[in-house]
């Protein structure tokens, strides 16, 4: 049986994208979580890259998908994975430890594969705090 939990930290956190409405009917909310590594801008979307130097750096939310085959198999081509997406995937999607506020849970995770060089650190680890103070900045 495939992994059923998927933690999420970008673009599938947001309201109105239409993968994440999708995902929001297609699995339950189970907390959050914190995941060791660094968050940076690409631009219209996060990269999370795993760095168990630091402490758990990158929060998201933990979602049970109710069919995971199916609702991976969506979500994939949406993070740029697949034998249809440019080489390399501009994703992978890897088993992690995440942790909670009831110890760490084994998800999904989508990791950036791709160099990070010259993009900007979102030291903060919370993608949504950062486009919110990226707005009003006027960004």
């Amino acid at each position: 049986m495939i992994n059923d939990l998927l933690f999420v930290y970008g673009t599938l956190l947001i309201d109105d994208n239409q993968f994440a409405l999708y995902l929001n009917g297609n699995s339950v909310l189970l907390g959050s979580g914190k995941i060791q590594g660094k968050l940076y801008d690409v631009g219209s979307y996060p990269a999370l890259i795993i760095d168990r130097s630091g402490n758990y750096d990158v929060s998201g939310s933990i979602c049970k998908l109710n069919d995971a085959a199916k609702a991976l198999s969506v979500l994939d081509p949406y993070e740029g994975i697949g034998p249809d997406e440019g080489s390399p995937n501009l994703y992978e999607r890897r088993l992690q430890p995440v942790n909670t506020a009831n110890g760490e849970m084994l998800c999904w995770v989508y990791i950036y594969n791709q160099p990070v060089d010259g993009l900007k650190e979102i030291t903060s680890g919370d993608y949504l705090a950062y486009l919110k103070t990226r707005q009003a900045l006027g960004h």
